[in-house]
């Protein structure tokens, strides 16, 4: 076999070995969707519960602030996906207390809602949403 010949097989068998890693990380890459789902699981396994209040609500979409340290965060989570865990629709939650989750090395990292646990409190509903 010539060196030349030798050469080919190697580059042939490299260009093969490259095609299937790629094509395996590509296989492999995870969707934003559940992307999501695990940064809410692992905020609901690791995270620490402070009170937080909803400030607006959208279909999809619930803002509510809290403070940690001293630090006051407002910001959202795409409930969306997590209808099923809502017992009422997000807009019906606005001025309401809620408890909220976050994590301890990113207090920006936050959680109302995840499909383990829901900090939603039915009891601090407004008194008009109560009496139906």
């Amino acid at each position: 076999m010539t060196n030349t010949v030798a050469l080919s097989i190697l580059a042939g068998v490299g260009a093969a070995l490259i095609a299937v890693t790629v094509w395996l990380i590509l296989r492999m890459r995870i969707s934003p969707r559940e992307r999501e789902r695990r940064r809410r699981v692992a905020v609901n396994a690791h995270g620490r519960m402070t009170d937080g209040s909803v400030t607006e609500a959208t279909a999809g979409n619930l803002f509510y602030t809290y403070s940690v340290a001293g630090v006051e965060y407002t910001t959202s989570q795409d409930v969306s996906d997590l209808t099923d865990m809502l017992p009422l629709g997000p807009e019906h939650y606005i001025g309401c207390t809620v408890t909220v989750k976050y994590s301890t090395k990113n207090p920006a990292n936050s959680i109302v809602v995840c499909e383990e646990w829901t900090g939603l409190r039915t009891h601090s509903l407004p008194l008009r949403l109560n009496r139906d």
